[in-house]
């Protein structure tokens, strides 16, 4: 069976065709889908090959991801990893119900919006997004929701943020559904905070492509997930019904990822006695710095604690003498937020001296890419030139 390629500019329409395409994938009655970005009105642009032989068994979707190396892989997605998924966030979540798709539906975390709501038997309310995400067309696409029974949706913390900046009616409706679920990348505490103060019950995911998305939840895994940390490599290692069949048509890269402990990740963690995970960021991104390792996640951490700070992201510029140093972009909040030694007096408390940023920047946001990931090249680019 061949794999269907769908484009999806953000708009109702082709989220309604996307939907009804995964609904027979799943059924088993249709192709596999893979759902590709498209400009509105355009046709989407024609996909590298996704395999390169027979397709696994019970396919249902084919979601592209850059990964770590900025090559494209296919990640492949049975419909029975898709249904386990479901069926373990409904079940933490207090049961099925109606689902708001606000994010892109080429992402994994879109697309599962729309599998939950299929297999929920309700169906998805779209956002109309080809023009971005507005506060407004939330509360606005919140309204055609169905009254009674559970509402959810799902958002990267940009989006978050931007609601309770805007407040009225968005927030209002925000803090109307039954659990927000807030991925894609780190969720700040004081924008937990923020939201939480407001009524929204944010649930923070963690997850990728290769688990079918969010799959542990504020640290818990869902049920049937198994989370190890890789003895030497500290990598966070998942396992479990939701994993992916591999890389279509990248038998070597599959391999390398997908062993007998589970999926590998490039991200580091520990787990706590009582099996919580603490991501402690992307063993890629960590920094030496003179010969001491430091994870960018926990610096960023230390300065987002400091009243003030709405955000920031650290990453290692090239250094003649240390190999490295450390540098942050940090976004205040309204009144200019705290100075330099306030932040690195709360890094060094936090992480130690070799962690105090030697580069200190400020912007009005940190550049993203995808749904709401911090682009951490372009971050270097900002402070390299403000060096």
């Amino acid at each position: 069976m061949d794999v269907r390629v769908l484009g999806v500019d953000g708009s109702p329409e082709s989220v309604t065709r996307l939907t009804g395409a995964l609904g027979a994938a799943l059924e088993g009655t249709g192709p596999a889908v893979l759902p590709v970005r498209a400009r509105p009105g355009a046709e989407p642009p024609p996909p590298a090959p996704v395999a390169a032989g027979p397709l696994p068994d019970g396919l249902a979707a084919v979601v592209a991801t850059s990964g770590s190396t900025g090559d494209a892989k296919y990640v492949g997605l049975t419909a029975d990893a898709l249904r386990a998924s479901a069926a373990a966030t409904h079940d933490r979540l207090g049961g099925p119900g109606a689902w708001l798709l606000a994010l892109p539906a080429e992402h994994v975390a879109g697309l599962q919006v729309l599998s939950r709501a299929l297999l929920a038997g309700t169906g998805p309310v779209v956002q109309d997004v080809r023009d971005g995400f507005r506060p407004a067309d939330l509360a606005r696409a919140t309204g055609r929701m169905r009254h009674g029974g559970r509402r959810y949706t799902s958002l990267v913390p940009t989006q978050l943020a931007r609601v309770l900046d805007h407040g009225s009616a968005p927030l209002h409706a925000l803090a109307g559904y039954d659990a927000v679920l807030v991925g894609g990348s780190a969720l700040d505490p004081e924008l937990r905070t923020r939201a939480e103060a407001a009524g929204i019950r944010v649930v923070a995911t963690y997850g990728m492509s290769e688990t079918c998305g969010g799959c542990v939840y504020d640290g818990a895994p869902l049920d049937g997930v198994r989370v190890s940390i890789e003895p030497g490599s500290g990598r966070i290692v998942l396992d479990g019904p939701v994993l992916a069949t591999g890389y279509l048509g990248a038998p070597g890269d599959t391999a390398a990822a997908f062993g007998p402990a589970g999926f590998r990740t490039s991200d580091l963690g520990t787990v706590a006695p009582d099996g919580t995970l603490t991501v402690l960021g992307r063993a890629d991104d960590v920094i030496n710095t003179g010969g001491v390792k430091v994870a960018p996640a926990a610096v960023e951490r230390a300065l987002r604690s400091v009243p003030g700070v709405r955000g920031a992201c650290v990453v290692g510029l090239p250094d003649d003498e240390w190999g490295q140093i450390v540098a942050a972009l940090v976004v205040a909040g309204p009144g200019g937020g705290p100075d330099d030694t306030a932040l690195r007096d709360a890094v060094r408390a936090a992480c130690g001296r070799a962690a105090v940023p030697r580069v200190l920047g400020r912007a009005p946001a940190v550049p993203e890419h995808g749904i709401g990931k911090p682009d951490r090249r372009a971050v270097a680019a900002l402070l390299t030139a403000a060096h």
